[in-house]
């Protein structure tokens, strides 16, 4: 099913993907395998990036790009040994995050794929 207006507009805007982050990263700060992939103690700088990148790329303002240029997310994350391990976990606190939120399932749907998709995308240190 095609969906009508940005996905950011139908997610319920800023207010959803805030909570959706907030979430998300409510479990990384307790999961010892993902704290390792973030070197600070406040997670503080991390929620508001990927919620303004997350904002930006489902249609809303572009304040992301504005203050930090263009996403560049292998680029981005290449400092940090991603292995299969902290993609399962990523992704599981994501999906967690993502069912948490009264959403229309083609929305549900569409943010589950892309978060699958682009997890995947960032391993950057092969298994074993």
């Amino acid at each position: 099913m095609k969906l009508h207006g940005s996905l950011f507009e139908l997610a319920g805007g800023e207010p959803t993907f805030r909570t959706l982050v907030s979430r998300f990263y409510g479990r990384v700060a307790t999961d010892p395998t993902l704290r390792a992939v973030y070197p600070e103690e406040d997670l503080s700088g991390a929620t508001e990036r990927l919620t303004l990148f997350l904002i930006q790329y489902w249609g809303g303002p572009s304040t992301y790009s504005d203050q930090r240029g263009h996403p560049r997310l292998r680029m981005r994350h290449a400092p940090f040994a991603i292995g299969q391990r902290e993609r399962d976990a990523w992704l599981g606190h994501m999906t967690a995050a993502v069912e948490s939120i009264d959403l229309a399932p083609q929305v549900r749907q569409a943010l589950l794929d892309y978060f699958e998709t682009a997890s995947t995308a960032m391993i950057n240190t092969p298994a074993g």
